[in-house]
């Protein structure tokens, strides 16, 4: 072989080595496709529903603690929002548990309950601050919340258990028992926790490497 055919074939050598680079560092097209595959095309109810049930176990726990402490400063029982609580599948007979042993489990039982159903409330919060607070700050999200928490108090203590409760276990102890400040100041507490742990439950889509740079 003479030196020109060498040296042609070195060139061809390092034009393939270039195209094999340039390939290497070009996006994955098939990959590509495949996470723009499953990516939502418009708002993505289903993630910020998922994210909102997490996130109302911040806002229950919230709201508990400053119930608990109220109670306290208060000279009231501790649990006395669970007591209350716990009327609804137990009747009357919830606002004489105290904190012995059986009684200990039953008030455990009602606190996994009562953040439970804060878990459930995440969803809508969630999905409502997602939906009107999402181009704004913390203080338009605080807005939508407290807007949303008195709704809610609203709805559930008048449009839902100022009759069902008398209706199932012949007493309105939820409605009746709890002040109106206190039950308004619980749900307005649920409603800044979920704006303010908003952030947490936002969608950031995956992307590739190569697409990043």
């Amino acid at each position: 072989m003479d030196r020109n055919a060498k040296l042609q074939e070195i060139a061809e050598l390092r034009a393939r080595i270039d195209q094999l680079e340039a390939e290497l560092s070009a996006p994955d097209a098939g990959a590509a496709a495949r996470v723009h595959g499953w990516q939502p095309s418009g708002y993505y109810t289903t993630y910020y529903a998922t994210a909102g049930f997490m996130l109302g176990m911040f806002g229950a726990v919230a709201s508990l603690l400053v119930n608990i402490v109220g109670a306290q400063l208060t000279g009231r029982f501790p649990l006395e929002l669970i007591r209350v609580y716990l009327t609804f599948p137990l009747g009357e007979k919830a606002l004489e548990l105290k904190s012995g042993p059986d009684d200990g489990l039953t008030l455990l039982i009602g606190c996994c309950l009562y953040i439970g159903t804060g878990m459930l409330l995440g969803i809508p919060f969630h999905l409502v601050l997602t939906r009107f607070a999402a181009d704004g700050g913390l203080p338009k999200r605080l807005i939508v919340a407290t807007v949303l928490a008195v709704a809610v108090w609203l709805i559930n203590f008048y449009g839902i258990l100022s009759w069902l409760q008398p209706m199932l276990f012949g007493g309105n102890w939820i409605v009746e028992g709890i002040p109106i400040w206190v039950a308004v100041l619980t749900h307005l507490v649920f409603g800044w926790t979920m704006a303010l742990v908003y952030p947490w439950g936002l969608y950031k889509p995956y992307r590739l490497q190569a697409e990043s740079r």
